[in-house]
């Protein structure tokens, strides 16, 4: 290590990042690089995720480090140490040989965040089945269409949701053979077994067996925004994206504390929540428990968070706190917090370093990508409201569509088109199971059209402007909703925005915004005028909203993404009551 390089630690009491510098590391990227830094499993067997997370740290020195911190709701706190956790998901994979499980199967899993999810999570993946997580808030129809479309064989989850939301419609899902529940000491009946029984009459010498890291491993449900649920598939081979954006995005050193607040129930409870730093060898945190802004910050206090990976929804809320209530928690330990989901509005990155002591980066995916794409990095300046820079190994471009149905890229920068990304990352879906069709439509000369709309600029930071069905056309002008979000955040009185587009006979569509006001601001004509006045003076006349509308609480999906369409349903009734 350079002598620069030591001082600079000793400074800071930081490491220096691990991308030193973006431009050098991103021209001499090599995937077999990042393959050398993980194992493989033993006698050239292959790739599996659940040993690259999991059994490889047992053989080292981090066997007895803890791999998971559990907060329980009722006060109760578990350390799992790697060992520990090596021996109770062989365990489990030994529960599904015994039930006649076959390599490939989908083994679904209903549960609040507690440890046998996790278990059953790396616990399947290395039997070599597929895990397949619900998010707990769904309700029976959402969760017997993903059972169907994901031919569920075994589910994991609570006596409660299993009679609730499962048993009622079981016999339309015939394939569905085993039920394992994480709360009862007995069986039920036939099919229907206790958790910790099977688990207790399990071996904990499984030996992972030979898997091609084309393999499936996980299969992710994902909405959009029309049509019925897609379930993208995604293989053991992706664990080389887990482990090299923990490495470069999020910036992982050996003693990290790290917490995802994201559920498993979605892609990032999954990827980062659990593959990613496991396979650093990190310590996790796991909070049962719901959002709560005192509780959420006594958790980066108490447990001496360093690097810390929410949403902009759970960020906003933060912000809503008056700024004095930061003073009472010591934060000085978190050195990185990024944010996923929705884009970060400018205001919320600057509120971080003030509240929080730390910038917020943001990151960019989805679900089909399996893994961070673009990203604010800590080795370089934030630009408040970007999305960042590609993660080496990743091409992105800005693209046009043209009527004969090819695509060209627009080198132009600032030039708005829609985000692509060159295909052949580890961690890219290989399928919508069942779905060839649908699948071969993101797809254009080996490029995958993430339907997002955005431009690059200058430096090459890319920024996001809507998704492609988000995009107002207003006047011969293309509006981009998130813009004007933001400007309208940058009002003190503004706790979140929404902007759709509302027919207009004139215009084709007119921009309106619904707002939710912060604490000590009331709705009225007055604070309208003013809010449109303020979005005319920084984006002009063109952009800037004619109607605002009043909310309480704007409509979020489960993974607390703001719903537009039930906005643009709902777009000429009234919200707000205004007094």
């Amino acid at each position: 290590m350079k002598w620069d390089t030591i001082r600079k630690e000793l400074e800071t009491g930081r490491p220096v990042p691990n991308l030193k510098d973006y431009d050098q590391a991103y021209i001499g990227f090599s995937w077999d690089d990042i393959r050398n830094e993980l194992d493989g499993l033993p006698d050239s067997r292959g790739l599996n995720i659940a040993h690259e997370a999991v059994d490889r740290h047992v053989s080292g020195r981090k066997k007895d480090h803890t791999a998971i911190r559990w907060l329980g709701t009722d006060g109760r706190n578990r350390d799992i140490s790697y060992q520990f956790l090596k021996d109770q998901t062989s365990r489990f994979a030994d529960v599904l040989k015994k039930l006649g499980v076959k390599k490939g199967d989908r083994i679904f899993v209903l549960s609040e965040r507690i440890p046998q999810l996790y278990i059953s999570a790396l616990g399947a993946m290395k039997y070599g089945a597929v895990f397949c997580p619900l998010f707990p808030a769904y309700g029976p129809d959402p969760i017997f269409q993903r059972m169907k479309k994901g031919d569920c064989r075994v589910m994991v989850t609570s006596k409660r949701l299993y009679e609730n939301r499962i048993k009622p419609r079981r016999k339309d899902i015939p394939q569905l053979k085993h039920v394992l529940l994480t709360d009862c000491d007995d069986d039920l009946e036939d099919g229907v077994w206790s958790f910790d029984k099977k688990m207790r009459a399990a071996s904990k010498h499984f030996v992972i067996p030979p898997t091609d890291p084309l393999d499936m491993a996980l299969l992710h449900f994902t909405s959009g925004t029309t049509g019925t649920p897609k379930a993208a598939v995604h293989v053991h081979e992706a664990v080389l994206m887990h482990y090299m954006t923990g490495k470069y995005a999020l910036d992982f050193f050996p003693e990290d504390i790290f917490w995802c607040t994201a559920d498993p129930g979605w892609v990032t409870g999954t990827s980062y929540g659990i593959i990613s730093p496991l396979t650093h060898g990190i310590t996790c945190i796991v909070d049962q428990e719901d959002f709560d802004a005192n509780r959420w910050l006594s958790i980066l206090e108490k447990e001496k968070i360093t690097i810390w990976y929410t949403s902009p929804t759970a960020i906003r809320r933060l912000m809503r706190l008056e700024t004095h209530v930061f003073k009472n928690y010591d934060l000085s330990r978190l050195r990185l917090i990024f944010s996923v989901g929705e884009p970060l509005n400018p205001k919320a990155v600057a509120w971080g370093q003030t509240a929080l002591g730390c910038p917020i980066h943001d990151t960019w995916w989805q679900t089909e990508t399996g893994a961070i794409m673009i990203s604010n990095f800590s080795s370089m300046d934030i630009k408040p409201g970007s999305m960042g820079k590609p993660l080496p190994g990743i091409e992105a471009a800005i693209f046009q569509r043209k009527k004969n149905g090819h695509i060209t890229i627009i080198h132009e920068p600032e030039s708005h088109g829609e985000l692509a990304l060159k295909s052949g990352w580890p961690s890219m879906f290989r399928e919508y199971l069942n779905e060839p069709e649908r699948y071969r439509k993101c797809f254009i000369d080996s490029w995958y059209l993430t339907g997002d709309l955005a431009f690059k600029d200058k430096d090459g930071y890319f920024w996001f402007l809507g998704r492609d069905d988000d995009i107002i056309k207003t006047a011969g002008h293309m509006v981009g909703p998130f813009e004007v979000e933001s400007t309208l955040m940058a009002h003190p009185a503004v706790a979140e925005a929404a902007v759709i587009g509302k027919p207009d006979p004139m215009l084709g569509s007119m921009v309106k915004a619904f707002v939710s006001l912060k604490d000590g601001f009331s709705p009225g004509d007055d604070l309208r005028l003013e809010l449109i006045g303020f979005t005319r003076k920084h984006l002009g006349p063109a952009l800037a909203p004619r109607e605002i509308e009043f909310m309480q609480n704007l409509p979020k999906n489960n993974a607390g993404k703001i719903m537009r369409r039930l906005l643009i349903q709902n777009g000429v009734k009234p919200f707000f009551p205004e007094h």
